[in-house]
C-alpha cells in the first residue's frame, strides 16, 4: 500500500443471513453438520442478503471523499466495516493512521456514565492517555457547549446534545482520519457551521475526511471525490460533481420505475371496472426516447443534446433543446456587469400531450455552489396565492410537437465569477414541488461571467445585498 493512501478498500463484500423463522436458525447450527457427517448433501437453511459486494476504492492522505446512496445503499455498513466495528464476509479494508468516527448518535457512550466521564471513556478508545485528554478537556467542553449537562449521565441528553458531545470529542483529538455519517444533520444551524468550519481545518491539516450525506449539494463543495453506492454496489466512483449527477440518474430512474407501476396499476382497476372504462380513458403517450432525433429543430439547437448525454436525464416527454443567456435587448450574451439584466432563454419541445410543467434553472458558481434555483411554478405559486389576474404556466397544455420557449430574467447581483446553468423542465402533479417527475434535466446547459466596473460600483462576496449607508 502507497504511503500517500490513507484508506485502500479491496473487494469488499458483507453477507447477513436471513432466517424466516427463528428455529431456521437452530437447523442451521445444527442439520448442515449431521448432513456432512452422513456423507449427505448439506442444506441450506436460510437467504442470502449481501449488504456490500465487491467494493473498492482509495482515499489519499488529506483528502475529502464523499460517499453518497438511498438508505440501504451498504453506506453505513461500508463505515462500520472501516471502522473496525464490523466484520466483512471478503474482501480487505487496510488504514493508516487514527481513525475516529461519527456513525450513531452516542456510539461508544456508556449512557449512565455522565458526559464528562464518557470524554474520558472515549479518549482512552482513541488511544490518549489520563494526561492527554486534561490537556485537551476545556476545548472539548468549549467545543460541546452543554453546560451544567456535562455532569449528568448522557441518557439524560437530547438527540443534539449527544452528537454535540461526540463531535467535539472526535475532532479535538485531533485524528488522522474522520468519518463522518448523518449524525450532525440533527444539530442546530449554528453548531452544524462550527462542525464544518472544524472540518475544514481538519482537512487544512492533513486530515482524511469520508463525509456521508444525502445533500447533494454539500457532497459536491465539500468533497473532491465521492463514491457511489446502490444495493450494496459500487456504481460510480471519481470526481463529485459527476458522481452527485449519477446519483440524481439513479433517483430519477427509481421514480419513473415507481410511477410505471402506478400506471400499470390504474390501467388494471380501470379495465376490471365496467362502468369506469366509459368515463376514464387511459392514454400511452408517445414519448420520443431523449438522445432520438428531432423534427423542426435546427442542428445548432440539437447540439446540446448531441453534447451533452453524459449530463443529462429524464423522461423524454419533453426536451430541453436550447439554452441562451441574452442581454437586456435580447442580444446574445455571456459576460455582464453587475447590476445589469441577466435574461436566460430556456427553449423546449413537447413530444407528447401534456400539461402541469415547469421550466427551471438553477445557477452554480465555478466552486460549484448554488447560488439560486427558480422556475416557473415559483412563480406560478405566487399568482395563485396572492390571487394576481395573470396566466399560470402550468395551467398550460402543449401536444406532441409543440416547441416553445420560456424567458427568465433578472437584475445580476452576482459577484465576479463563472457561473454555470442547469436547465430542468418537469411536470408537476401539486404546485408545490411535492409530487415532480423530471422529463429533462441537463447540467451544463450554458455559461455566463460576471465582472465589475470597478471605479463605479463594487462589493464583495458571492451576491450583491443592495446595502445603503446613512449617518
Amino acid at each position: 500500500m502507497s504511503s500517500e493512501i490513507a484508506i485502500k478498500v479491496e473487494n469488499l463484500s458483507k453477507c447477513y443471513q436471513i432466517y424466516d423463522q427463528p428455529r431456521d436458525r437452530l437447523k442451521q447450527f445444527v442439520l448442515p453438520r449431521l448432513q456432512r457427517l452422513a456423507a449427505q448433501p448439506q442444506k441450506q437453511y436460510f437467504r442470502e442478503f449481501w449488504a456490500l459486494k465487491d467494493v473498492s476504492f482509495d482515499v489519499k492522505k488529506g483528502e475529502t471523499v464523499g460517499i453518497i446512496g438511498r438508505n440501504g445503499s451498504g453506506k453505513s455498513t461500508l463505515l462500520q466495516i472501516i471502522t473496525g466495528t464490523l466484520a466483512p464476509t471478503s474482501g480487505s479494508v487496510t488504514t493508516k493512521g487514527r481513525i475516529a468516527a461519527l456513525l450513531e448518535l452516542g456510539s461508544g457512550f456508556n449512557p449512565e456514565f455522565t458526559g464528562r466521564e464518557n470524554i474520558y471513556l472515549n479518549g482512552a478508545l482513541l488511544g490518549f492517555s489520563t494526561a492527554q485528554i486534561n490537556d485537551k478537556f476545556d476545548a472539548i467542553a468549549a467545543f460541546a457547549d452543554i453546560g451544567e449537562h456535562l455532569d449528568q449521565p448522557v441518557k439524560t441528553y437530547s438527540s443534539g446534545m449527544l452528537v454535540r458531545l461526540a463531535f467535539a470529542v472526535q475532532v479535538q483529538v485531533e485524528p488522522e482520519i474522520l468519518i463522518v455519517d448523518e449524525a450532525l444533520a440533527v444539530g442546530d444551524a449554528l453548531f452544524q457551521k462550527r462542525c464544518f468550519q472544524r472540518i475544514e481545518k481538519l482537512v487544512s491539516d492533513g486530515t482524511t475526511v469520508l463525509f456521508v450525506s444525502h445533500d447533494q449539494e454539500s457532497v459536491r463543495t465539500l468533497t473532491s471525490r465521492a463514491l457511489l453506492l446502490n444495493k450494496g454496489r459500487s456504481v460510480e466512483w471519481g470526481l463529485s460533481s459527476e458522481v452527485v449527477l449519477s446519483y440524481r440518474k439513479l433517483l430519477h430512474a427509481e421514480e419513473a420505475a415507481y410511477f410505471a407501476s402506478l400506471t400499470k396499476d390504474m390501467v388494471k382497476r380501470a379495465k376490471a371496472a365496467p362502468i369506469s372504462n366509459e368515463l376514464i380513458s387511459v392514454e400511452s403517450p408517445e414519448v420520443t426516447p431523449i438522445n432520438s432525433g428531432m423534427t423542426g429543430v435546427s442542428k445548432r439547437e440539437n447540439d446540446i443534446s448531441n453534447r451533452s448525454d453524459r449530463l443529462s436525464f429524464g423522461d423524454g416527454e419533453v426536451k430541453i433543446i436550447k439554452v441562451e443567456t441574452l442581454s437586456e435587448c435580447g442580444e446574445n450574451c455571456s459576460m455582464y456587469y453587475a447590476g445589469e439584466r441577466l435574461r436566460i432563454r430556456v427553449n423546449c419541445q413537447s413530444f407528447s400531450k401534456i400539461d402541469k410543467l415547469n421550466v427551471a434553472i438553477r445557477i452554480r458558481n465555478k466552486e460549484g455552489v448554488k447560488m439560486y434555483s427558480w422556475g416557473t411554478l415559483n412563480q406560478d405559486m405566487t399568482i395563485r396565492a396572492k390571487n394576481i389576474d395573470a396566466p399560470i404556466f402550468w395551467e398550460k397544455k402543449f401536444k406532441a410537437g409543440d416547441i416553445f420557449q420560456v424567458l427568465l430574467d433578472c437584475d445580476c447581483d452576482l459577484g465576479e465569477n463563472m457561473y454555470e446553468i442547469q436547465a430542468a423542465v418537469s411536470t408537476e402533479e401539486t404546485m408545490n414541488y411535492m409530487s415532480q417527475r423530471m422529463l429533462h434535466w441537463i447540467d451544463e446547459a450554458a455559461f455566463f461571467q460576471v465582472s465589475m466596473k470597478r471605479e463605479e460600483y463594487f462589493f464583495g462576496g458571492v451576491v450583491d445585498l443592495r446595502m445603503s449607508a446613512s449617518w
